[in-house]
């Protein structure tokens, strides 16, 4: 241990230890402002109580000049267990995206020259259908109609011919040569996923057994190819932006809730596809909705109807269409889908639905369950983005179909009672496609674009 000399001290003994208290005073501070910065450049210690503590501590503020503001926290993900812990009326609000620059020459719907949207559907079983349904593994027990009972086929030999040109044959190895090194990815609902089934089963019969590689998933199922080193993919996205019946299989709810403003459980999919093809209507007619903001720290929740709450999701979309997609990514949005339950409509007195319908409506026809407010307030959004989108305007040619329903003859997935089934319309499907059938056109069309 080193000893002081005893001699007198060139300086007084005060002085030496207010030197002392100096020297300590700059290490101390010096030592909480790197542990400061540690926790702020790494993330780590975000307790707010103990950075209240540090910002209330004098020393704290005498070595800092700039405000520090905790990030919010992020929102819970909505799953089948989110709940509103109230509710009010819609106020208003609408998310805050940027604004958009339509292209000169505006949205484009398809061809130049013909309009392939509008013509008749023709009776031919010579060319349909495209594939058979025993033939394809990956058909849906929801769609097989034949499987399940149906023994007239008729709906499956109808081919659509437009008014004043025809479409490009359906040839599988030159639409696999358009898809290869891409991803073909159908976002929406069930309906979209009857059409990543009709592709998947138009497409797989010319790809050997051990090439082609279906991988099913909770969100995302692929069918791969693996010659071409392309897929074909469907994304579970019901009502585009985030919502609490995100789940595949368990999204029967009483209760939609949804983040207008939230798309990114969905985006971070679907952004790295090459070819989109996006659909959303069904689920937005079963009555209204509620919105939780991703601001909404208190689960108070604003009810609106279906057709404003996907005006909103509509918004979110555009917004991310608008700001990520270039030439280089095609986009496709599928009008709405129709659905044939009031027979009074297509035949004045009668009384029913699809049930045992066995042919094509002839003359003009529109039903009732086609809400022309919600095709406008998507037209609308759709002009905004300009040549970015490209539109499958399947619904008129799809109206006149109301033969091509599964209606009783499919799998059903909760148990009939007696009474239901001695009245065969009281649970008829009249909403999906038997396959082969109308969706196999809607890919027809898309094949005409590509």
């Amino acid at each position: 241990m080193h000893k002081w000399p005893k001699k007198r001290t060139q300086y007084p003994l005060i002085s030496l230890v207010f030197f002392i208290f100096i020297v300590f005073s700059i290490l101390y501070n010096e030592i909480n402002i790197q542990e400061i910065h540690s926790k702020h450049t790494t993330h780590h210690g975000d307790d707010s109580s103990s950075l209240a503590k540090e910002q209330d501590d004098p020393l704290f503020q005498s070595t800092h000049t700039v405000n520090f503001t905790l990030p919010r926290k992020p929102p819970v993900p909505l799953d089948k267990s989110s709940a509103c812990q109230s509710t009010v009326k819609y106020s208003g609000k609408r998310a805050e995206w940027g604004s958009f620059k339509p292209e000169a020459g505006g949205r484009r719907e398809m061809p130049e020259k013909c309009d392939y949207f509008s013509g008749e559907w023709v009776y031919d079983n010579s060319s349909h259908p495209l594939y058979k349904e025993s033939e394809c593994p990956y058909m849906s027990d929801q769609l097989a109609c034949h499987k399940h009972g149906r023994q007239d086929l008729e709906y499956q030999y109808w081919r659509w011919q437009p008014h004043n040109c025809n479409l490009k044959r359906w040839n599988v190895t030159e639409m696999w040569e358009k898809l290869r090194g891409k991803r073909l990815m159908f976002v929406g609902d069930s309906l979209n996923r009857g059409q990543w089934i009709s592709m998947v089963c138009l497409m797989q019969s010319v790809i050997p057994a051990d090439k082609k590689f279906m991988t099913p998933q909770a969100h995302l199922s692929i069918f791969r190819a693996e010659e071409y080193n392309a897929s074909i993919e469907f994304l579970w996205a019901p009502l585009l932006v985030e919502s609490n019946s995100d789940d595949p299989v368990d999204h029967r709810l009483s209760e939609r809730i949804l983040r207008p403003d939230s798309l990114l459980r969905h985006s971070s999919e679907w952004m790295h596809a090459d070819i989109l093809i996006f659909n959303s209507y069904l689920w937005w007619r079963q009555g209204p909705v509620k919105l939780l903001w991703s601001s909404e720290e208190n689960g108070v929740c604003e009810e609106i109807d279906g057709v404003g709450g996907m005006e909103l999701a509509m918004e979110a979309w555009a917004n991310w269409v608008d700001s990520n997609v270039d030439p280089a990514k095609k986009v496709f949005f599928v009008t709405m889908s129709p659905t044939h339950f009031t027979k009074g409509e297509w035949e004045p007195g009668s009384e029913g639905n699809c049930y045992n319908e066995k042919l094509p409506i002839s003359g003009t026809y529109w039903g009732i369950d086609s809400d022309l407010p919600t095709m406008q307030m998507v037209e609308r959004t759709l002009a905004r983005l300009g040549s970015k989108v490209n539109v499958l305007n399947i619904t008129q040619l799809s109206e006149y179909r109301k033969d091509g329903h599964p209606s009783i003859y499919r799998k059903f997935w909760e148990a009939l009672t007696p009474e239901r089934l001695a009245d065969p319309a009281s649970y008829s499907d009249c909403i999906h496609w038997c396959l082969p059938g109308v969706p196999d056109v809607w890919n027809e069309l898309l094949f005409q674009f590509l």
